[in-house]
C-alpha cells in the first residue's frame, strides 16, 4: 500500500502503542486520527503528532465500549479525513487478578474494550473501506491470545477472542480488497496494566517496535497477508 494520502483510525491513539503507531503512519505521510478517552490526552498528543511531519493528526474523544460512540468516531474520521483506508484498532484495558478476586463489572470491561469495540470499529469501519476499493484493519493483540497465565483470565478469554475474530474477519473481507492482520506482542514497555516504563525494562519491547511491524505489513504487496504475527523480547531475563 502507498501510504501517502491514506487515512487512518487508531484507537487508544494518545499512549503507548497506539502513539507509537500514530507517529510511525504521520511520518510515513497518512493522515490519522486518534481516539483516546481522555480530551486532555487527545489534545496533547494531537499537537505533538502534528509536529512529527508527513501527515496530519486530528483526535476525538470515544469509549470503544459504546456503539453509539463508536459510530460517532467513525463518522468524524471519514468527514475530517475524507475516508478511511486503514484501522488500527489498538484501544485495550488489562485487569490481572484470579477470578474469585475479579468483580463482574471489570470482567465485563475488559470483554468489552479488547472484543466488542473491536467488533463496532470493524463493522463501522469496513463499509467505509469498500468504498474506497479496498483497505487494511490491523488488530493489536498479545501472546496473551495463545499462552493462558493464572491472573490473568479475563484478559487470556479477551485475546484468545480476538485472534479468532480477527481470523474469521480475515477470510470474510479478503476478497474485498480489505486485508486483516492480528499482531501478538510479548512485554512492551509502557503505562499497560498500571506499570510505568523504567529503565529496568529496557529488555522489553517498545511501542516503536510495534509500530514498525504496522508500518511492514502496510507496505507489503498487495499479493501477501502475514495474517498474524508474533513478536517478543529477544532477550528476557533469565529464569
Amino acid at each position: 500500500m502507498d501510504l501517502q494520502n491514506k487515512f487512518a483510525l487508531v484507537t487508544g491513539g494518545s499512549k503507548g502503542i497506539g502513539r507509537g503507531i500514530a507517529e510511525a503512519l504521520v511520518r510515513e505521510g497518512v493522515q490519522v486520527c486518534i481516539s483516546a478517552r481522555h480530551q486532555d490526552e487527545i489534545d496533547e498528543a494531537v499537537e505533538q503528532l502534528n509536529q512529527s511531519g508527513g501527515g496530519r493528526a486530528l483526535g476525538f474523544i470515544c469509549d470503544v465500549r459504546d456503539y453509539g460512540q463508536v459510530k460517532a468516531l467513525v463518522d468524524h474520521a471519514v468527514k475530517e479525513l475524507g475516508g478511511l483506508d486503514i484501522l488500527i484498532n489498538n484501544a485495550g484495558i488489562g485487569i490481572f487478578e484470579t477470578v474469585e478476586e475479579t468483580s463482574p463489572e471489570d470482567f465485563r470491561a475488559v470483554l468489552e474494550t479488547n472484543v466488542c469495540g473491536v467488533f463496532y470499529c470493524c463493522h463501522e469501519a469496513i463499509p467505509q473501506m469498500k468504498q474506497r476499493g479496498g483497505g487494511y484493519v490491523i488488530n493489536i493483540s498479545s501472546l496473551a491470545g495463545v499462552n493462558a497465565h493464572p491472573r490473568m483470565a479475563a484478559y487470556n478469554a479477551s485475546k484468545f477472542g480476538l485472534n479468532g475474530f480477527s481470523e474469521a474477519l480475515m477470510q470474510e473481507v479478503r476478497h474485498d480488497n480489505i486485508k486483516v492482520s492480528y499482531i501478538m506482542p510479548g512485554s512492551v514497555n509502557t503505562e499497560f496494566g498500571g506499570d510505568l516504563p523504567s529503565d529496568e525494562k529496557s529488555w522489553q519491547l517498545t511501542p516503536e517496535d510495534i509500530a514498525r511491524v504496522v508500518v511492514d505489513l502496510l507496505h507489503h504487496d498487495d499479493r501477501s497477508l502475514p495474517s498474524r504475527v508474533e513478536i517478543r523480547p529477544s532477550k528476557p531475563p533469565k529464569k
